[in-house]
């Protein structure tokens, strides 16, 4: 069975022959992909066009695949010395391209051996650079730090601002943050009241922002602020909420390339623009100085440093894990969002050390 070329913008297409889609219009195919995050879009689009390409390379077949091609390419990606989530995400973009084609998932029994094996000599290697490289977590503190090496005198400093404390107030993915249009956020007598889009968990009615108790980190004072530059240099109060600045300080000013309009004609931010605000508010504060254990790995800031920052000071405070996940989009019993809760509390009154006598 043949596949067809890939085709990243389409997500019905990157993974999907076009011989298996019972001729989908170009309308329903638009519609199952807006279903689907851009993001994982991008993801599974990519990790297909891999895997294809490697069958096409060994002579082995993709689509129905069998349990030993998927236990052979776990091997190849092993060897590639891939990390085990690259590689748990190319077993899930093959399942995904299954499931879209009607087709029976192939089993993963030897693949998810493979996987295992490598994850445990990974970790037993102790080499730092073959560790999972996380986030670092944007708390309250650390986001003081940036606060204050943030030049809010300029359009994109108080941007930049707006989308620090926004982002840790709402937990947000760099994808939600983006999507946020004027008219998501209604201005209340407690703060703001947000309608947030999160593909990822089904969520009635807008979370709520108060305002914080100090003027300087308070997200609903940032958003305010940010709002009046905008009207100030003749934007009017709807469309996206963050828009992109260039290096000129030009607000959404249009983009070309080649002669051809590129980019977000409203001037939407990308995923990437969040998280490139992120990266720059931590190097102003100095804070990818290496670490002592990890002189080559400085630490990682990144878009989702405002989300692991939210959990982390979430859990410090004591908040109740279940209502922490639902503030931050996280599905009830979410790994990752106990992971960041067990990680926090490594030194409070739950380590069952204290107070037995040692």
């Amino acid at each position: 069975m043949e596949t067809t070329p890939i085709a990243v913008e389409n997500a019905v297409s990157a993974v999907v022959p076009a011989s298996r889609t019972g001729g989908l219009s170009a309308e329903a195919r638009a519609a199952v992909e807006e279903g689907i995050p851009a993001e994982t879009r991008r993801g599974y689009a990519g990790d297909w066009a891999r895997f294809t390409a490697w069958c096409a390379n060994t002579g082995r077949q993709a689509l129905p695949a069998t349990g030993d091609t998927l236990t052979e390419y776990m091997t190849h990606l092993k060897g590639e010395d891939k990390s085990p989530s690259t590689m748990g995400r190319a077993l899930a973009s093959i399942a995904v391209a299954h499931s879209a084609a009607d087709l029976p998932k192939p089993s993963t029994v030897g693949a998810r051996r493979v996987l295992k094996g490598h994850e445990a000599e990974r970790k037993k290697s102790k080499d730092p650079r073959r560790q999972p490289r996380r986030a670092a977590a944007a708390t309250p503190p650390v986001l003081r730090k940036m606060v204050t090496a943030t030049n809010t005198t300029t359009a994109i400093g108080r941007r930049d601002l707006a989308v620090l404390l926004l982002g840790f107030a709402l937990a947000a993915r760099r994808s939600e943050l983006r999507l946020l249009d004027w008219t998501d956020l209604e201005e209340v007598e407690e703060g703001l009241a947000i309608e947030v889009w999160r593909p990822k968990v089904n969520h009635e009615g807008p979370l709520g922002v108060p305002y914080g108790s100090n003027p300087a980190t308070c997200p609903v004072r940032a958003v305010r602020a940010w709002r009046q530059c905008l009207i100030e240099h003749g934007r009017p109060p709807v469309g996206p909420l963050f828009v992109r600045i260039d290096r000129h300080g030009r607000i959404a000013h249009p983009m070309y390339r080649h002669g051809q309009q590129i980019g977000d004609p409203t001037g939407r931010i990308t995923g990437e623009g969040i998280g490139d605000a992120v990266t720059r508010a931590a190097a102003r504060a100095g804070l990818t100085a290496p670490t002592e254990l990890l002189p080559d790995l400085p630490p990682r800031w990144s878009g989702h440093s405002l989300r692991r920052g939210f959990a982390t000071a979430a859990k410090q405070a004591g908040a109740d894990l279940i209502e922490t996940g639902r503030h931050g989009g996280w599905v009830d019993g979410s790994k990752s969002l106990a992971g960041y809760f067990e990680q926090a509390g490594m030194w409070d009154e739950t380590n069952p050390l204290y107070g037995i006598g040692l």
